[in-house]
């Protein structure tokens, strides 16, 4: 297969999985270290019911990755999860090659965890965010580890979304939607050539994250929103912003 085709309407998960490298596609599913299984599974679901084409790799398959073979996709996620285990289990020059491909066109989409990577971390951070570090959203501070909270997009009505340790994404990029408190859940911007969403929620949850948590309605208004922000972010589509 020439490595520059773009796979779409199939679902590549297994096969990409136990080759030594995954194979193209236009979106790559990051699911090393440091991802959280439940995450990840949660955006697969969002993809395959998107009918969007994808391809996974762990952290040895995205280390094995070029620059140049990277810009062979168009979208990079990376799910929730430990963003400290994600980029410790990485390179550093394996964060500079996703680094340049982004910079060079590739898209980028990080969710929670993949948030904070995107930004100034100290662990193999990828910095697309011109020396921004994210804080922690407020609720971890009273310490609150999970919870319901609700975000608001620009032009939109409240939505009730799950949050697990996730940032609040101030100083950088176009506020997409915001926290209750009035920071920013959702931002995109650009680096380089590439478009950057990151999410410090979760929109893509299933409702059986939420036992036990106070929410008044169900997840299926947020992950059609989670539907939506991915198309954007594939597509590189500006969103409506504060």
């Amino acid at each position: 297969m020439n490595s520059k085709s773009l796979i779409t309407g199939v679902v590549i998960a297994t096969a990409a999985c136990q080759a030594n490298s995954p194979e193209p596609a236009s979106i790559l599913l990051f699911n090393g270290r440091g991802t959280s299984p439940n995450d990840v599974s949660a955006v697969e679901a969002i993809l395959r019911d998107s009918h969007l084409g994808y391809a996974t790799a762990n952290s040895r398959q995205l280390g094995g990755l070029t620059e140049s073979q990277l810009r062979a996709y168009r979208l990079l996620i990376v799910p929730g999860g430990d963003f400290v285990e994600i980029g410790s289990g990485l390179t550093p020059a394996t964060s500079a090659a996703i680094r340049g491909a982004v910079n060079s066109g590739l898209h980028y989409l990080g969710i929670c965890a993949g948030a904070f990577f995107a930004g100034d971390s100290p662990f193999n951070g990828l910095n697309l965010t011109s020396g921004v570090r994210f804080p922690f959203y407020a609720a971890e501070a009273r310490g609150i580890r999970k919870t319901a909270v609700r975000i608001t997009a620009a032009g939109s009505s409240p939505i009730e979304q799950y949050w697990e340790d996730g940032p609040q994404l101030s100083g950088w990029g176009d506020i997409v939607a915001k926290y209750d408190d009035g920071t920013p859940a959702i931002v995109q911007g650009r680096f380089g050539a590439g478009s950057v969403m990151l999410w410090g929620t979760h929109p893509e949850a299933p409702d059986s994250w939420r036992g036990g948590l106070r929410f008044s309605t169900d997840g299926t208004s947020s992950r059609a929103y989670a539907a939506t922000l991915i198309a954007a972010a594939l597509s590189a589509t500006p969103l409506e912003h504060y």
